[in-house]
């Protein structure tokens, strides 16, 4: 068996980093920019108000002095004249500042009677012009690369980029094996469960970018493990689940290493997700899961996870880990890393009672996963903890 660490670093050095394609900004949300993009223009691109009110010049406001107003500037409607002593222009939000002003007194400092207008006696020193390039100016960068939020959306759309430049999404084949098993809403014989390992993966891979590819349910003899295997041609990561230990039916290795695949790995010192098995099959990568639910998504989260945020140019970097305290005592630790299922409660970590790795339940209602090293002395309610979010 090989440590989680050692596992990491062998799962990292199969993957590549997709290439990238050019998409409309309008489906850009959620994807990763795969290059550095620069601003097409300044923002704001002139000096523009930020109240409703009056522009007029600096050196003359003080209270009751008057102004004739000569003209009115809006947005996307700009006063094409110069403002003289004594004059003001009626402004709205957004608007371009006339030349020769440069303050704008809001209009409830303001009493207007037809065409003039006479300040009041709260007239602050705020300008209330929000000056060219107040935001970014044209050719600012924007870094890669980032996963696009809404706001980076907003940014792009601000700086007139239409099309952005994005890592392809990892094509991800999900393929569960076994007899005992059927689709959701199939009728299950007396000795099947429902397949609820792929569905649960496939969320979780579309989640961090990927597109998931599911794969008919491969059956307990080779032929039907080998047009599984033609079905994943050409995925960029094949993710098998279940089949792949050494059991009588576990065919999943020997069919694969029949198809050519290049094995780096077999059994890692966890708990749970001790039988995982990786290499490479032609250009895919390739990962056995263990068939247990949890086990499978806790190898999802531990080790799929970080493999698509590599592919999809984040960096080759573990499960973000952050410490938190204990809220109970725990013994002992195994002579495997042990990611335990557990809930935050008051700030601290609870770890469920029951750790079976077939209780889906107990996943879902957990928040994290608490992690334990392999050996770990005796700890008590407070100590620190490392966990991984869900």
């Amino acid at each position: 068996m090989i440590s989680v660490e050692e596992a990491l670093e062998a799962l990292f050095a199969l993957t590549r980093v997709m290439e990238t394609e050019t998409v409309p900004l309008r489906r850009s949300a959620g994807r990763v920019l795969a290059r550095t993009v620069t601003a097409q223009r300044t923002q704001p691109p002139f000096a523009a108000s930020s109240m409703d009110g009056y522009a007029l010049r600096r050196a003359e406001v003080e209270p009751d002095a008057m102004f004739k107003v000569v003209g009115e500037a809006a947005a996307g409607h700009r006063f094409d004249g110069t403002v003289k002593a004594g004059q003001a222009v009626r402004i709205f939000t957004g608007a371009p500042v006339p030349e020769g002003a440069d303050f704008v007194v809001i209009q409830e400092d303001v009493t207007r009677r037809g065409n003039l207008i006479t300040l009041g006696h709260r007239i602050g020193d705020k300008d209330n012009i929000r000056p060219a390039a107040a935001d970014f100016s044209a050719g600012t960068a924007f870094d890669a690369p980032r996963i696009l939020r809404a706001a980076d959306i907003a940014l792009l759309a601000a700086m007139n980029i239409a099309k952005v430049p994005v890592y392809r999404k990892p094509v991800v084949a999900i393929m569960a094996t076994g007899d005992e098993l059927v689709q959701p809403g199939e009728a299950p014989g007396p000795d099947q469960i429902i397949a609820s390992n792929s569905y649960g993966l496939a969320a979780q891979v579309e989640a961090l970018g990927a597109t998931a590819r599911m794969i008919p349910i491969a059956r307990d003899t080779q032929e039907s493990l080998r047009r599984g295997f033609e079905l994943a041609a050409g995925a960029d990561l094949i993710l098998t689940i279940g089949g792949a230990s050494v059991g009588d039916h576990d065919l999943v290795g020997p069919v694969a290493a029949d198809l050519g695949m290049e094995q780096s790995f077999y059994k890692v010192a966890m708990r749970p997700g001790k039988p995982l098995m990786a290499g490479r099959l032609g250009k895919s990568a390739m990962v056995g899961l263990p068939g247990n639910p949890v086990s499978a998504l806790v190898c999802g989260t531990i080790f799929v996870a970080p493999m698509i945020r590599a592919m999809l140019g984040l960096g080759a970097r573990p499960a973000p880990r952050s410490a938190m305290p204990l809220g109970v005592d725990m013994p002992q630790g195994s002579g495997r890393e042990h990611y335990m299922r557990a809930r935050i409660v008051d700030g601290r970590v609870i770890p469920a009672q029951s750790q079976d790795s077939a209780l889906l339940s107990v996943l879902a209602g957990a928040d994290v996963l608490a992690i334990r090293p392999p050996d770990a002395s005796p700890a008590a309610a407070g100590d620190m903890i490392e966990v991984v979010a869900i």
